[in-house]
């Protein structure tokens, strides 16, 4: 029995040499008039490329135009990506924390990229972009939807950035894009948190079925996703507690179950006792036995996930007889994290209860929580002064 073939074999010619290499590829190579061994740029797909290559280069000598820095520059010049070719690579190979992205943070990019940034630097080689193109660009980019502008800069500068620190060699000499302040977006949407009084009248005017949804946004804040993905066998009515493992997310259509959306959001959240029996009669009636049951399935499909569009359906006229129109559903989570900071809960708690990654979200509430406390010391003074 012949032995295996090597996958480093040369196969060895009248002019240069070719070599399959472990990857797959090819590579070529040559002795050139001076004596110098010469190789290609990058490595081919096929041997047939690969002895393509040699033969141009044996004519060149032979007809005494052979320039092999010329040869290179050129070569060298077609192996530069474009920035969406580059762009499209980054976003398939890309990890945060050496973990790959969120299906919902992958598309969000690639809808960033394919409506603001490949329109202007799409077919553009990426060491061809200056800086005067990155601020021409910002300059026009989305008109009056600055936040929509502010992202877009934040990724162009992220590709950009990981193109000039590639290694061995960096695909771009430095980073074009530096404008100051222009990745900082300012939320569009400023949180007000609902009251204890108008999320009473809120739960009341949603359907039955949704009104445990709601307070479990409220009281635990949970995000749609986790409440969306909550199963009986999650909830530990023992404990008091529910043990958060997965979310869901909708992305073009399709409903995806993962992980939260932090590793921090791995966490069990203990359920106010004041909640326990809204929980109880909630899974005796509206749920199914088996522990893989949703808590909160779409209408009349016990197992299948429920859509936003279908709880907006319910929550917008809720949230109008509260007297909020301007209450998002994600606010009702807000209102929970305020509640809890109010409780005295110090930051540690409140990432831990809310699943957040660093402490500059949760800050957020124990301010909320600090002028809460300035509008009750105001009100004493009121009372003492009547």
């Amino acid at each position: 029995m012949a032995p295996p073939r090597s996958r480093n074999k040369q196969t060895r010619r009248s002019f240069g040499r070719v070599e399959l290499r472990p990857s797959g590829r090819y590579r070529a190579g040559y002795i050139g008039p001076d004596g110098k061994l010469y190789r290609p740029p990058s490595t081919f797909d096929s041997k047939d490329d690969a002895i393509a290559w040699l033969a141009a280069r044996r004519a060149e000598i032979q007809l005494n135009v052979w320039a092999p820095e010329l040869v290179e520059s050129s070569e060298a010049k077609k192996a530069v990506p474009t920035f969406e070719e580059y762009a499209q690579r980054w976003l398939k190979n890309r990890k945060t924390r050496g973990q790959p992205l969120r299906p919902t943070t992958r598309d969000h990019y690639q809808y960033i990229l394919d409506g603001t940034l490949y329109p202007t630097f799409g077919g553009m080689p990426i060491d061809e972009i200056s800086v005067d193109d990155v601020n021409d660009w910002y300059e026009t980019a989305t008109p009056g939807r600055e936040s929509q502008r502010g992202h877009a800069y934040s990724l162009l500068r992220t590709i950009l950035g990981t193109a000039a620190s590639t290694r061995p060699k960096p695909l771009i000499p430095f980073n074009p894009a530096h404008i100051r302040g222009a990745g900082n977006v300012k939320p569009a949407h400023k949180v007000r948190p609902a009251s204890l009084q108008q999320l009473e009248v809120l739960v009341q005017n949603l359907p039955d079925k949704y009104r445990l949804m709601a307070l479990l946004a409220a009281w635990c804040a949970m995000r749609f996703g986790e409440l969306a993905e909550l199963r009986r066998g999650d909830i530990d009515l023992e404990h008091k507690r529910i043990e958060i493992r997965r979310g869901v997310v909708r992305v073009r259509g399709e409903m995806i179950v993962g992980p939260p959306k932090t590793d921090a959001g791995i966490r069990d959240v203990s359920i106010p006792p004041h909640l326990m029996p809204a929980v109880e009669d909630h899974l005796d009636r509206l749920v199914g036995p088996s522990a893989d049951a949703l808590v909160f399935p779409s209408s009349g499909q016990t197992n299948r996930h429920m859509q936003p569009s279908t709880l907006y359906k319910v929550f917008y006229p809720a949230r109008g007889a509260a007297g909020r129109k301007d209450l998002r559903w994600h606010d009702l989570r807000h209102t929970g994290a305020v509640l809890a900071a109010q409780t005295g809960a110090t930051l540690a708690e409140l990432m831990g209860r809310l699943g957040h990654t660093t402490p500059g979200a949760a800050m957020r509430y124990q301010h909320a929580a600090a002028d809460r406390d300035a509008e009750i010391a105001r009100r004493l003074s009121e009372l003492a002064g009547s």
